[in-house]
């Protein structure tokens, strides 16, 4: 990219906007004061907050340089049936003239170290990420950025009881020593974190930013929960590598399940340190882009008011 110039950013479009990321992202955007406008597919049946102009359309090259003409930015956070369509999303924002394109991550991010199990998703993911780097490289009018946020902490405690919380019959299950580190971002600090990409378009130019809200492990986790809600909550004992073998077994015989039991297996997988994105919150892109450092406490009190 051209070091001269600089990119300013009004006018945003998002795809996903009613999604799990999409509804923070879309409020942050709104509390922010860019000008948005949502597309989505012509068929969907979602519904997005009032105000807001949304664009229907199938999902051609055609059609999305037509509903992105004008816009500064466009965002891809679609769920994993909607990954295949973010080629044709880049090609149309760079058709288009759209001078930022942010690409669907809000995961684990490029360098990952994943269970081989998930190739395929990933290289699925991967499509995307590098058509727009190679994009942004021959097109100096055209950016991108990637945002790596880890574990989406809040969000996945309160819906997937296998973490290790269960948070209606306040129990916990905790896998081996329960001090495997991992790094996680609210679903707050998600929203945020696109909102400071677009604020700092130059300096998250051409990259995958990493960003969190909390270093932390299930231990210190437990110790949260019980302080916030003033009370022993019982323990169970797991194996993060019995449950890679479940996982791995159901991976083999075609069966469900296996996503969610080696993504929580890789992240609890003792001394490997595969889910930390950063050393330390100082060290992420979490001060540039004002994602805040939350403490357990914080996130615990988050989880329980979801």
């Amino acid at each position: 990219m051209n070091t001269n110039m600089t990119i300013t950013i009004q006018k945003v479009a998002i795809f996903g906007a009613s999604g799990n990321f999409g509804t923070p992202i879309t409020a942050a955007l709104q509390r922010a004061g860019f000008d948005i406008t949502i597309i989505t597919r012509a068929e969907s049946s979602s519904t997005f907050p009032a105000g807001l102009p949304v664009i229907r359309a199938s999902y051609t090259l055609e059609n999305l340089t037509t509903a992105l003409a004008g816009q500064d930015a466009a965002i891809c956070v679609v769920g994993p049936g909607g990954i295949g369509a973010q080629v044709t999303m880049i090609e149309a924002a760079e058709a288009a003239g759209v001078k930022r394109f942010i690409v669907d991550d809000f995961g684990w991010g490029p360098e990952f170290r994943n269970l081989p199990e998930f190739r395929a998703i990933h290289a699925h993911r991967r499509a995307g990420w590098e058509l727009a780097r190679g994009k942004a490289q021959a097109n100096p009018n055209f950016t991108f950025t990637g945002i790596t946020s880890g574990n989406p902490i809040d969000w996945a405690m309160k819906r997937f009881p296998l973490m290790g919380f269960d948070i209606a019959r306040c129990s916990a299950l905790i896998y081996d020593s329960g001090t495997e580190k991992f790094t996680a971002t609210t679903l707050a600090g998600i929203g945020q974190s696109v909102v400071g990409v677009l604020q700092h378009p130059d300096e998250t130019v051409n990259r995958f930013v990493k960003v969190l809200s909390i270093i932390t492990n299930q231990t210190e986790l437990l110790e949260a929960f019980q302080r916030v809600t003033g009370q022993q909550w019982p323990v169970q004992r797991a194996s993060a590598q019995t449950l890679i073998e479940s996982g791995q077994r159901k991976f083999q015989a075609g069966m469900g399940g296996w996503v969610l039991e080696l993504v929580v297996a890789q992240m609890y997988d003792e001394g490997q340190a595969r889910c930390v994105m950063a050393p330390s919150w100082d060290a992420s892109d979490s001060p540039l882009l004002g994602v805040k450092n939350e403490s357990a406490d914080e996130v615990v009190a988050k989880v329980l008011q979801l």
